[in-house]
């Protein structure tokens, strides 16, 4: 079995399916077919949740985007070949971007990635955040390090921010989960009070991290509410908390994130 980063940009237009849902969609088509049966097992023991995650990119009017520009990253472990995981990657892709879109699609496997390869695609994936990168960079990168890059319609633009996702994913510090995590909050308007180790179990998240780096440990409480967005932060996917008095008894509470922290991912 091989673990696969993918990674997919400009699939979508207004109305339309968004790129993050095709991501998902791609990854469960992925996963239906990823393993022989001598393989389910041993996979079954050891798996732990598989996120899409979304990495914002340069918004500059030189850059044609539908309305964040954002690309989509997902990572696979299967025993398929290249070949087997790019076509079902592609035949999807034509069936669901919109007609109006440039879809752009990357593949890689992660262990034939050297480190200055992953520091290149980091730079690259960062930049990309920064600076208008063209298609040619792009493919430049692409053919150097061994990447699976290809276009699927239109002026195939999306390539750029296929491989720029890649980059992004591969630095641990970048990236927004796609969706929302289920904590048992009744609706968007409550609050619960959960305890770290709670909020790991129900989510599969890896840590609840403090918005400057600090481990919260399991027995912390959090107070959870609205959207609970998820991230990837130093290499694991966790859920981010900031400090906020009680307006009643002025004691410190541990609280989720809000939208304007969660911004820079």
């Amino acid at each position: 079995m091989k673990t696969w980063l993918i990674c997919i940009d400009d699939t979508d237009d207004i109305g339309t399916k968004g790129t993050g849902e095709i991501a998902e969609e791609i990854l469960s088509l992925l996963m239906s077919k990823a393993f022989n049966e001598e393989d389910i097992g041993k996979y079954k023991q050891a798996s732990s949740p598989t996120w899409v995650t979304r990495h914002q990119l340069f918004v500059h009017p030189d850059i044609p985007y539908t309305s964040h520009n954002s690309a989509m990253c997902f990572e696979v472990t299967s025993s398929q070949s290249l070949a087997e995981i790019k076509d079902i990657c592609v035949v999807h892709l034509k069936a669901e971007s919109a007609p109006a879109a440039d879809p752009g699609l990357a593949i890689i496997e992660k262990s034939q990635l050297a480190t200055n390869d992953i520091q290149r695609l980091m730079t690259f994936g960062f930049e990309s955040k920064q600076q208008v990168k063209t298609k040619s960079d792009a493919y430049e990168l692409a053919a150097d390090i061994g990447i699976d890059l290809s276009e699927h319609g239109g002026t195939g633009q999306g390539v750029i921010g296929a491989i720029a996702g890649i980059g992004l994913r591969l630095s641990g510090r970048d990236g927004r989960v796609k969706g929302q995590l289920d904590v048992g909050l009744p609706d968007s308007r409550s609050e619960l009070a959960v305890t770290v180790g709670k909020i790991k179990q129900l989510t599969g998240l890896d840590e609840i991290i403090e918005l400057n780096g600090f481990l919260l440990n399991d027995n912390e409480i959090v107070h959870v509410k609205g959207k609970i967005k998820a991230v990837m932060q130093n290499h694991q996917f966790a859920l981010l908390v900031y400090q906020q008095r009680d307006e009643l008894t002025g004691e410190p509470l541990w609280r989720n994130a809000l939208k304007q922290h969660l911004k820079k991912y």
